[in-house]
């Protein structure tokens, strides 16, 4: 049996575990949960009984049920070694992990999308102000990272070497969110090129949004 992956299409965390198992070249079967329509069907009680925290990805393999795309993809990569998303030696491979936490951790969870619908429904900013939010800290974390990789000799055609790894695997969805939101990517020339390169593969562009079975719409185009 297939692993089973619950998914939406524009979800950065379960655009992540796409990339990762299309790069170890698993089939998997995606189960749709549309974040959006009637409220969010990840809420509904059928879903939470699965995942509690009520968000995607969940990750289901041969009976071992897994949250939060950081442990999913640690896990493909513990079990599926071959090919590898982490460097050999012990201190690039931690380079690597700090790299995809500064997205995970540190700019993602502020710009998600239960975050930005706080703030326009409870606290009651305007689509304005909830720009102007998503755009400060996105570009705070993207800057951080072009300084990060344009200056360190471990950066290939890839965020480490000529292989993509856990960290390609975490920044590509957020450019995307970012390329979505009209961002400019003028300063981040590394970022720019290292995504493009990225997005020659097959495994991240059978993972990208317009490719999903429960896509509307294409593909941001990078500004």
């Amino acid at each position: 049996m297939k692993p089973t992956l619950y998914s939406f299409w524009r979800s950065s965390a379960a655009f992540r575990v796409r990339i990762a198992l299309n790069l170890k070249g698993i089939e998997y079967e995606v189960i749709p949960v549309h974040l959006r329509k009637g409220g969010g069907e990840q809420l509904q009680e059928s879903y939470q009984a699965l995942n509690p925290n009520g968000l995607v990805p969940l990750y289901i393999d041969a009976g071992v049920t897994l949250h939060q795309s950081a442990a999913i993809i640690e896990f493909l990569e513990e079990k599926y070694p071959k090919p590898a998303l982490l460097p050999t030696k012990i201190e690039d491979r931690a380079w690597v992990r700090g790299l995809a936490q500064d997205i995970a951790a540190d700019i993602h969870p502020i710009n998600n999308l239960r975050v930005l619908r706080y703030l326009v429904g409870k606290l009651g900013i305007s689509d304005e102000q909830r720009l102007t939010w998503y755009n400060h800290w996105v570009d705070k974390g993207l800057a951080s990272l072009e300084k990060r990789l344009s200056k360190d000799p471990r950066v290939g055609q890839f965020c480490y070497g000529d292989q993509p790894t856990i960290a390609d695997v975490f920044l590509v969805p957020q450019v995307f969110n970012a390329f979505d939101a009209k961002i400019s990517f003028s300063g981040y020339p590394t970022l720019h090129r290292i995504t493009q390169n990225c997005m020659q593969l097959p495994a991240f562009i059978n993972a990208s949004w317009e490719h999903q079975v429960d896509a509307e719409g294409k593909n941001p185009e990078p500004s």
